[in-house]
């Protein structure tokens, strides 16, 4: 019954069942390795989710903004001043292209910088506040129709200023675009780090077993058999920490998403997560799944290399 023992452990390790992987012992590979796991795809679920809200919020934001352009009076005089927005409305709306063209309320304006300069601002007595046009035009605008439209405005409105809308947010956009470049290198960064711990799991795995392995070899089995034990070992390990992981993640997500939705901003509201986006969230743990069943099985096969 002896002599067979050999036989009987190398068709098993053939057959490549789910015994196979007691010859290494699989709680010693296992031990905090799903904890980590977990913790590493909830941190990139996170970052993920942050940013595609900012990518989703820079295009809203350039998509709304795109086709718009504001028109100052800057004029001291109120009678002046007045008629001055009046005539400019009247020939933007004459001009062709443009879609809308309305003078902003002098109360309305109030209410906008009141929070900055405080109430009864608008009194012209006090601090000469502009009037206001909003104007949106049918196509994007460019150095060339903004232009044009300064000239035809300041031929009735002397004191106009005219800016496109999409200038103002300039530096906010700068700020959004290094904020979805740092969401990048986060979850670049998580997956490497995930790899690094895999890595080291699946050297103390080899080293507590070592022997094992190499009564395996000895009973014919090869490298690749014994990497096979390691991933699968790996990818159990994987799977359930990235589940509990992408779980952890979405929860957070769910609660600041409801937290910035109450804010009612109308920037932030362009930040919300579409189905697709979801979607991709529910990748990550596949993904790190993946990455750790091959970080696994390349550590095994490098290291079998330099034992034998």
């Amino acid at each position: 019954m002896a002599l067979n023992l050999p036989t009987m452990l190398f068709d098993r390790l053939n057959r490549g069942s789910v015994g196979d992987a007691r010859l290494i012992r699989h709680a010693r590979l296992s031990g905090p390795m799903p904890w980590v796991i977990a913790i590493m795809v909830a941190l990139t679920v996170i970052a993920a989710a942050a940013g595609l809200a900012l990518s989703n919020t820079a295009r809203s934001a350039s998509d709304e903004l795109s086709g718009g352009i504001t028109v100052q009076v800057v004029e001291a005089n109120p009678v002046e001043r007045d008629r001055q927005a009046r005539a400019a409305t009247q020939r933007l709306k004459d001009t062709p292209g443009v879609t809308d063209a309305h003078q902003v309320s002098q109360d309305e304006v109030e209410r906008l910088i009141e929070p900055w300069l405080g109430a009864r601002v608008g009194d012209d007595q006090e601090i000469p506040v502009p009037a206001l046009i909003d104007v949106r035009l049918r196509e994007r605008i460019d150095g060339e129709t903004l232009g044009a439209l300064r000239r035809l405005v300041r031929e009735v409105a002397p004191a106009a200023r005219v800016d496109a809308q999409s200038t103002w947010l300039r530096p906010v956009f700068g700020a959004i675009d290094s904020l979805r470049w740092l969401a990048l290198a986060l979850v670049v960064l998580l997956g490497f780090a995930l790899a690094a711990a895999v890595l080291l799991a699946v050297r103390s795995a080899l080293g507590v077993n070592r022997d094992t392995i190499e009564i395996v070899h000895l009973l014919g089995g090869t490298d690749t058999q014994v990497a096979r034990i390691f991933q699968r070992s790996v990818g159990f390990d994987a799977l359930g920490g990235g589940v509990f992981g992408l779980l952890i993640g979405l929860v957070v997500v769910l609660f600041f998403g409801r937290r910035f939705a109450d804010l009612g901003a109308g920037l932030v509201g362009g930040g919300a997560l579409h189905w697709y986006d979801w979607a991709l969230l529910g990748l990550v743990p596949a993904v790190g799944v993946v990455l750790a069943m091959i970080t696994a099985r390349l550590t095994v096969l490098r290291a079998l290399r330099r034992m034998l």
